[in-house]
């Protein structure tokens, strides 16, 4: 297609340093509600027939959590093959005692990277901050969103919650399912099988789908392959650049590839959240983005509840969502799985989003950021010496 043609650079980046494969068959379903993203992952997990295998950051011990872990012990009750995978320092709060009865009911269930003492993880860096669920084989998610009532903007202290998680069919699930067996083989040791039962090789050629790329990179890896990739579509725009992140604190190379689009005329919108989860994280951010502004992009402060979707759209004709943000901590320290979209409509469709979001926004101009007060600028000094380590 003329995509591939267009962004082969990007394409033969990810081929060579990930081994990601680019599929073209594929269905999209783009979710930007929590609701929406639970509603139709309950259903697909209440039809699974053969595996449901679940991997997430953060699962909370409160209604949704605790929804998650009993629909999937009904599941493996059925005899459905149930794994769960959970980052240890994420899911502190995961209910042990449900755990352990997916267990009894004949699940299996690891904790990713534990810590030596139990309760407390005191291991800030190698965390394990994918979300991917597969499904039979071929039904795959994957995105921002994590599990807990926060997340359905249940939690007062957030407010909405704005997200951005994909649905998948189509041959990109192999991808994600490479990627879980991957880290389950990691996390409980166990000798994965490798066969027929957990990938779905479809031969038809669908020229008409969606193509993807699923870009995975963590502390193992030798070329920061997620953040390669958004430098290389930075690089490439002509018209645009919209980005959506919650942390930016982007470290050199990604900073100079977002001042060099701006002053070569592309029009680069940055959009960050208008409060806080982690204030020297808000704080370094809030430094950041003053280097961007110095080059003339746009910044937005979303101010409708919390913005944690991690996306970037590029001239109407590539885009990825996934759960990297800008920032150090996911382009070195955690493991991260993103979905490159070369897609015009799916790109349109998140463009939209985005057009959307900024009706929910204050624009940081140059004039409003230069009058923040003194004690705010000392705040944003002391953060972003931290930065390297937040």
């Amino acid at each position: 297609t003329y995509l591939t043609q267009k962004y082969k650079d990007l394409l033969m980046m990810n081929m060579t340093t990930d081994h990601s494969l680019y599929t073209q068959n594929n269905d999209l379903e783009i979710f930007t509600d929590g609701r929406d993203k639970f509603d139709s992952l309950f259903k697909d997990i209440a039809a699974a027939k053969k595996n449901i295998h679940v991997l997430y950051y953060i699962i909370q011990n409160d209604v949704y959590g605790n929804r998650l872990l009993e629909a999937l012990t009904e599941k493996a009750k059925e005899g459905v093959e149930v794994r769960l995978l959970y980052d240890d320092a994420g899911s502190r709060r995961i209910s042990k005692k449900r755990v352990k009865k997916l267990i009894e009911a004949g699940g299996s269930a690891y904790a990713f990277f534990p810590g030596k003492l139990p309760i407390l993880n005191l291991r800030i860096n190698f965390r394990n901050h994918r979300k991917i669920v597969v499904i039979d084989k071929k039904i795959g998610y994957m995105g921002g969103f994590n599990v807990g009532e926060e997340y359905l903007g249940l939690n007062p202290r957030f407010g909405y919650w704005r997200d951005t998680h994909l649905r998948i069919k189509g041959n990109a699930v192999n991808d994600l399912q490479v990627r879980f067996l991957l880290d389950w083989a990691q996390a409980s040791g166990e000798k994965v099988e490798w066969n027929d039962e957990y990938f779905l090789y479809k031969n038809d050629r669908d020229d008409m789908g969606v193509g993807l790329q699923i870009v995975t990179s963590g502390p193992d890896s030798t070329w920061e392959q997620i953040k390669n990739s958004y430098i290389r579509m930075i690089l490439d725009a002509k018209e645009y650049v919209y980005i959506q992140t919650p942390y930016f604190i982007p470290d050199d190379s990604v900073l100079d590839a977002i001042r060099i689009a701006s002053v070569s005329g592309v029009d680069v919108r940055v959009m960050i959240p208008n409060k806080p989860d982690h204030l020297f994280v808000y704080w370094a951010t809030y430094s950041y983005v003053g280097e961007v502004l110095k080059a003339g992009a746009k910044v937005y402060l979303y101010g409708n509840g919390f913005l944690h979707a991690k996306t970037m759209v590029i001239d109407d004709s590539i885009a990825t969502v996934g759960t990297a943000n800008i920032d150090v901590r996911s382009f070195r320290l955690n493991f991260e799985v993103n979905a490159i979209i070369y897609h015009e409509n799916s790109s349109v469709n998140l463009r939209n989003t985005f057009e959307k979001d900024l009706m929910e926004c204050m624009e940081l101009t140059q004039e409003i950021y230069d009058s923040r007060p003194l004690y705010i600028r000392f705040k944003e000094s002391v953060s972003r010496l931290l930065s390297p380590v937040l």
